[in-house]
């Protein structure tokens, strides 16, 4: 693998200064796409595969641990495991909604922002004065 030059294969996203136009992003249609494919697909599938392997888990760790109290070490270790992973899908599904939504916020953050520096430009005009 080179690090030290172009990709030679030119369907590859381009810059500005690389040949292609300059593009910031992706368009409005692209970013309400893609916040709805986060929406209809993403988060469901993701919240479906947590709750599997929370099942799975949820039944080895019983498997595992001994109706007199005395079982495996190994479904203490397990138990721990199967509480970080639920943590980190729901940090999954936080960040989903979190990209979901700045998807949908972005255009209107843009417009604001245009729209605020226009009017500093305006009230900075030396023009006024005449």
């Amino acid at each position: 693998m080179t690090l030290n030059q172009y990709p030679a294969d030119p369907g590859g996203s381009t810059g500005p200064g690389l040949g292609g136009t300059p593009d910031f992003g992706s368009s409005p249609a692209q970013k309400k796409a893609a916040a709805r494919a986060i929406e209809e697909h993403i988060e469901p599938d993701t919240k479906k595969a947590g709750d599997v392997a929370d099942e799975e888990t949820g039944a080895a760790v019983k498997a595992f641990a001994a109706k007199d109290g005395h079982g495996w070490v190994t479904s203490g270790a397990l138990k721990k495991a199967h509480e970080t992973w639920g943590e980190q899908v729901q940090g999954l599904m936080n960040r989903l909604g979190s990209e979901k939504a700045a998807l949908r916020n972005t255009n209107t953050l843009f417009q604001n922002t245009d729209f605020g520096v226009g009017l500093g430009v305006r009230k900075s005009s030396s023009l006024d004065g005449f």
